[in-house]
């Protein structure tokens, strides 16, 4: 196993090299950085300028813009002199995709331009072309010859320069040779990082974009290892998921996947790209951020470990997903989707209308119960509820209580571990929740190992990881190493509390605390809390409910609803991205399962929709083209009925499904 953070076990911030921005340092343990894009016309001064002030004043230390072509890159200037007339001199950062000429205007002008090395010189055509060796030096060296005069004009100016690499804009010719890979997404970039080195210009940011937290990380981690092999240096990392949509799915989305590489350590700026106005993407930079702004470069220390990590022994692969391997107790594990468990257990008495709250809603005129695809697997409650639950739905209580209920079959005991090692304590013969807390101090001592030698042989015992420490995830990770390393192969969940005062807050905690371990394979289903300061608040189990399921979407580990791949809308954009994708979702968002990529111009589309099913893509004022996965299947289509049209598009490939059919009742 090669390099790719500092530890895997503890937080310790990844040692890349400083750049300049303008005043603005980056890299090199100074801060995190915080940025944004407008979403204005770029052509529209005032409009753009005053849009900046907003996205700075709420906290942005970078604001970037669109330059597709040359008229914009122009007016840069005159959005760069307004602002400093108003006292503001926030870097700026013009985003170049297919025009060099305009890259080259720009970096006269602003502190820093972002190319995306997939389409800054290649016009993507999704052909399908072989290379040799030689024509693919070839084309490395006319990459050269195209690159080269941006790279001067950057050195002459002090201009720092992001290389972007998007997921969905990869060239004919890398994926050709690479494929749709994170190593095709690295090799993109590491081309231009190279002809940059042969020039002595290292001002520079990377990135490595994708609409998916999986692909995005994997990226990430390869191009850390690429760069240390091949220079024995990082360049800084500018972090993001790209197209992770609005609202709740958009804030989960970009949680997982930002904060799953900055719990490595990895990132120096970050940007949460929502289809919102882009002064509400900062606050949740800030959450993200301050979980990571200690005092020091290299921060908090976990206790004496549970295990020391060398990389060369890591039992699983960092750089590709593959879910750990368990054996099947009941619903969990195995192939069996993750689970959701909702926590009850604040509440001293709970009633059938509680249960709408995860999922499940009772009719009384048919004596049913209606079931929702985002409808828990197990309640944890204090005490067993008075009323005939739905018949899916099993209840785990803490041992003492289970021992008083007569069904042991509905009902699931939670041990902590000296219960379970207690052999004269009753269990049951087919599902045991045992409790292993990262805190507790036996784990390490003979009581410890006597835990895991009786969990490897019991077939019933299903394993609760937590942990009360800042370092949970790195906490949580050492344990499943461990278990791994000693051939356990109980199914795991991951239990995830959280004690901050905000929803949004809590939210990234939960994104970043369990999506991180979901995205390496290590979970078999989770289990969010909140520990209520103010008792007077009422445990919010309907926004635990959607948060769980929202975070087993975004890892792609359990499908539970619609996906939308929506970009956050720029200057390019060709329609009200909001208000479109607001439409789409109201009449799409009950068919599970389905991407659908919403792209304001061509530039986000059909490159960065190509995980998508469907795609809903401005071409023109007032124009829209429809697309089934690459393929483009109605152009020019006018954009008062474009919405039917795609609906008709669902229809005729068979994904459509009328919203009064899919009530589930027991």
């Amino acid at each position: 196993m090669q390099f790719y953070c500092e530890s895997l076990t503890e937080y310790k911030r990844l040692k890349t090299k400083e750049v300049k921005i303008g005043n603005l340092l980056l890299g090199n343990y100074n801060p995190i950085r915080i940025q944004t894009m407008t979403t204005t016309d770029t052509m529209d001064t005032i409009a753009t300028v005053e849009q900046s002030i907003r996205c700075i004043e709420a906290g942005s230390e970078l604001v970037r813009i669109t330059a597709p072509s040359k008229r914009e890159a122009e007016n840069l200037l005159n959005i760069k002199k307004e602002l400093s007339k108003r006292g503001y001199t926030t870097p700026l950062v013009a985003d170049i995709h297919f025009t060099p000429n305009a890259a080259e205007i720009a970096a006269r002008i602003v502190e820093k331009v972002r190319v995306n090395p997939g389409n800054y010189v290649d016009k993507k055509k999704f052909e399908q072309l072989e290379y040799t060796d030689a024509e693919y030096a070839e084309e490395i060296d006319r990459i050269r010859d195209r690159f080269t005069p941006l790279i001067k004009i950057c050195k002459e100016y002090g201009t720092a320069m992001r290389i972007g690499t998007n997921h969905g804009s990869l060239s004919d010719r890398i994926m050709s040779r690479y494929g749709d890979t994170p190593m095709g997404m690295v090799e993109s970039a590491m081309e231009f990082l190279r002809i940059a080195r042969d020039e002595s210009y290292h001002n520079i940011v990377l990135s490595m974009k994708s609409s998916n937290p999986q692909v995005m990380v994997q990226a990430y981690r390869l191009l850390v290892k690429t760069m240390f092999e091949e220079f024995s240096e990082c360049y800084p990392l500018h972090l993001g998921v790209t197209e992770a949509g609005d609202g709740e799915d958009g804030r989960i989305k970009s949680s997982i996947g930002i904060g799953t590489l900055m719990e490595d350590g990895i990132g120096d700026t970050i940007r949460v790209s929502l289809t919102e106005d882009p002064e509400f993407e900062i606050p949740v930079c800030k959450d993200l951020v301050k979980r990571y702004s200690f005092p020091k470069p290299i921060a908090i220390e976990v206790k004496e470990g549970i295990v020391a990590v060398p990389f060369n022994s890591l039992p699983y692969s960092p750089f590709d997903y593959k879910r750990r391997e368990t054996f099947v107790v009941d619903n969990i594990g195995g192939k069996h989707v993750p689970v959701v468990i909702a926590d009850f257990s604040k509440f001293e008495k709970i009633t059938y209308k509680d249960l709408r709250n995860v999922g499940y809603s009772y009719d009384e005129a048919t004596d049913k119960w209606n079931i929702g695809d985002a409808a828990a697997d197990y309640i944890f409650c204090k005490q067993p509820p008075d009323f005939a639950l739905p018949g899916t739905l099993k209840v785990l209580l803490f041992h003492d209580v289970w021992l008083t209920v007569n069904d042991k079959e509905k009902y699931v005991p939670l041990f902590d571990a000296p219960q379970y090692l207690d052999d004269s304590i009753e269990k049951s013969n087919r599902l045991n929740f045992v409790m292993i807390d990262y805190a507790w101090d036996e784990y390490q001592s003979a009581a410890g190992q006597k835990l895991l030698t009786i969990l490897k042989e019991d077939k019933t015992a299903v394993i609760c990881f937590s942990s009360p420490d800042k370092n949970a995830v790195q906490n949580i990770r050492s344990l499943f190493i461990d278990i791994i390393n000693k051939g356990l192969q109980n199914p795991v969940i991951v239990i995830c509390d959280s004690a901050h005062s905000t929803n949004d807050e809590s939210l990234v905690h939960y994104a970043v605390e369990t999506g991180a371990l979901l995205l390496d394979g290590f979970s078999d289903g989770i289990c969010l809390g909140h520990h209520y300061g103010n008792k007077s608040i009422a445990p919010q189990t309907k926004l635990l409910n959607s948060v769980a399921f929202g975070i087993l979407q975004a890892t792609r580990t359990r499908i539970s609803k619609t996906e939308y791949i929506s970009c956050p809308s720029c200057g390019r954009t060709l329609f009200d991205l909001q208000e479109t994708t607001a439409r789409i979702r109201a009449v799409t968002n009950h068919l599970k399962g389905v991407k659908i990529a919403i792209m304001g111009c061509i530039v986000n589309g059909p490159g960065e929709m190509a995980d998508a099913d469907f795609g809903y893509v401005g071409s023109g004022p007032g124009k829209i083209t429809l697309y089934k996965g690459k393929d483009i299947v109605k152009r020019n289509v006018n954009s008062d009925i474009a919405v039917d049209e795609l609906i008709n598009l669902l229809k005729e490939n068979d994904a459509w499904i009328e919203p009064s059919a899919l009530t589930q009742t027991i």
